[in-house]
């Protein structure tokens, strides 16, 4: 039965909100937003659709559900929710990018200086988001050197007893041992405020009068730490290669498609410093062009992270979408924010840039892509396998010495590491140090589902261990009906050199051992390392939990209200450790007679 689209449309509201087009089996196909619903849902049912792939789509509608909002602003958040959570086919999809980084200043009475990954809250100061770790990284040392604002978490700030080597090397001012006095310092901190807002003149003119007050009242070493504030900051502005004078917060958001690829990249400029860019290649992009590419991003990406003062695109969206996309981003942002195409000579430079560096990434994306395919085709020959190899996944097994057991398994899917399937398993109910027990406890919680048809088998499975570990493996799969699974044991060579690796196989064939060069060893120790790296971090977790846990709970005459007192006091066993017994006595209910027993305890 066909979808009676008149019938539907004529119940429709004017009203803003979100649509969901399922075809005849529920699968959503696409979720969109709309400032009126029903004249939005109709314009896919006219004669002239824009793209091939659109009408393909219409032609499987079902049904249409549909959600009404008070803004479309409302509804924008709304469609990335369900976007994000259904990952419908025809919609273009960027992966989550909650992950871009922050400059914070916190609301200490020394306020400190860090990177920050998250959602921004009001306990801090954030600056940002910024394209890369990298950058956040080179600004934090700039400002280092510039204004010398400290770094180190609190329980290490709150326990020093002496200036840290930071302080040696002109990178820190020493608040932790009162080298700066309060006022002194959070001067520095507005200063380093005013130059993450783009305000760098400003400084400029601050630090030069500053260090004209020092000079004249003969304080010559504090005007020279001012001179030198003031050549850092010229260095860095003399280092930009692509700058404005203006201070400017810009967006520049490029697409391309070239080489069967789509990339959209962002470049950030941030008070007129250029700080790098990051591209990136959405999901079912289909045959959609760079322009409705650049709109589906800025949708998605500003109604999670704050916006600068201009976007700048290319190629600007469509004159009806980019006219609703102005409107809605004006919204969100509180204020006008204008979606402007590249005039001036300086604009144009930035957008070159980030084109040019969006082909770069294109060319590199591909020949990793045909790298992975060569990888893929030559482990397939190499183990004689009959069908090709879409997806990989691998065992590891950690312990100390038979605490705190941790099994991973990673996957190797899409031609790279897919770390959304990983998975890690306690083990338990085990002798202590028995790998192969192990080994057999993971494998079958993992596919234990298998046989009532819910999981996804991969094409091959890798065992990091020798014999017994593969062994252990393959009886658990035989247990659950899954022997037939090709599989492979990743022994380790003489000395754990990389390049030695032999394969076992479980079925008895000879071990083979492959050339250190060959491209199909190198995918198995790339899979191989990041199963061993998953596993040791989850086992270092559990093992860090256990004892700091069981070292607490311990100490002497300390009950849970104490404990917590000690944990809120110094952050946790590593601050406890390092507090001496009149820091200790410092603690709301720990008597001197008490510290000195945690002290000794502890020591």
């Amino acid at each position: 039965m066909s979808f009676d689209a008149k019938a539907f449309l004529a119940s429709l509201t004017d009203l803003p909100g979100v649509y969901r087009m399922l075809d005849a089996h529920d699968n959503v196909l696409y979720v969109g937003k709309a400032k009126n619903l029903k004249k939005r849902v109709a314009s896919y049912f006219r004669e002239n659709l824009s793209s091939p792939r659109i009408a393909h789509m219409v032609s499987q509608i079902a049904s249409i559900a549909t959600t009404s909002t008070r803004t479309e602003a409302e509804a924008l958040l709304l469609e990335n929710n369900l976007i994000k959570s259904l990952a419908p086919r025809y919609n273009i999809l960027f992966r989550d990018d909650k992950s871009y980084p922050y400059i914070v200043l916190t609301h200490d009475a020394f306020p400190r200086l860090a990177f920050y990954r998250g959602n921004p809250d009001r306990k801090a100061e954030y600056f940002g988001p910024y394209p890369s770790s990298w950058a956040v990284r080179d600004s934090i040392h700039l400002l280092q050197k510039m204004f010398r604002l400290r770094t180190c978490e609190e329980t290490v700030f709150a326990n020093r007893s002496r200036p840290c080597l930071l302080f040696q090397i002109k990178r820190c001012s020493g608040p932790c041992v009162d080298r700066i006095s309060r006022e002194d310092y959070a001067g520095d901190v507005q200063l380093a405020a005013m130059f993450l807002l783009g305000k760098q003149q400003e400084v400029t003119r601050r630090l030069t009068d500053l260090m004209d007050q020092a000079a004249n009242s003969l304080a010559f070493e504090q005007a020279a730490i001012y001179r030198d504030q003031i050549q850092s900051l010229r260095q860095v502005q003399e280092k930009q290669y692509v700058s404005s004078s203006k201070g400017e917060d810009v967006d520049i958001v490029v697409a391309l498609r070239e080489a069967g690829q789509l990339c959209v990249n962002l470049a950030m400029v941030r008070g007129g410093r250029h700080l790098g860019d990051r591209p990136m290649f959405p999901s079912n992009a289909g045959d959609s062009s760079p322009a409705e590419a650049v709109a589906a991003f800025m949708r998605q990406h500003y109604a999670m992270h704050p916006a600068p003062a201009r976007l700048i695109a290319a190629p600007a969206p469509a004159a009806e979408e980019g006219s609703s996309l102005s409107d809605l981003l004006a919204e969100l942002a509180g204020r006008p924010l204008p979606v402007i195409e590249p005039r001036s000579l300086l604009h144009k430079a930035w957008v070159n840039m980030a084109l040019q560096n969006a082909q770069l990434a294109v060319i590199a994306r591909n020949q990793a892509s045909a790298q992975q395919e060569q990888r893929l085709h030559a482990l397939q020959e190499a183990l004689g396998l009959s069908d090709s190899l879409q997806r990989i996944e691998c065992f590891d097994i950690s312990h100390t010495q038979g605490e705190a057991t941790v099994a991973s398994c990673v996957v190797y899917a899409g031609n790279g590491m897919k770390k959304s399937d990983y998975r890690r398993y306690n083990i338990r109910d085990i002798q202590p140090g028995d790998d192969y027990a192990a080994m057999r406890q993971a494998v079958t919680r993992r596919y234990e589902k298998i046989p009532a048809g819910d999981g996804i088998a991969p094409d091959l499975l890798l065992i990091d261990g020798g014999k017994g570990q593969i062994s252990s493996a393959h009886a658990a799969l035989a247990d659950l009906g899954l022997a037939h699974w090709a599989m492979i044991g990743v022994a380790k060579g003489e000395g754990r050199k990389p390049g030695l690796e032999t394969l076992i196989f479980p079925d008895g064939r000879e071990p083979l051992q492959l050339e250190a060069q060959h491209p199909a060893l190198h995918l198995i120790q790339e899979i191989r390392d990041e199963a061993h790296r998953f596993a040791i971090t989850g086992h270092r977790a559990k093992r860090g939990k256990a004892r700091k846990t069981s070292t607490l709970e311990s100490l002497p005459g300390i009950g849970p209200a104490r404990r917590k007192a000690l944990v809120s006091r110094f952050g946790g066993l590593a601050g406890v450790l390092q507090a001496s017994i009149e820091q200790l006595t410092q603690v709301p209910g720990i008597s001197r007679e008490q510290a000195e027993k945690i002290h000794a305890a502890l020591h």
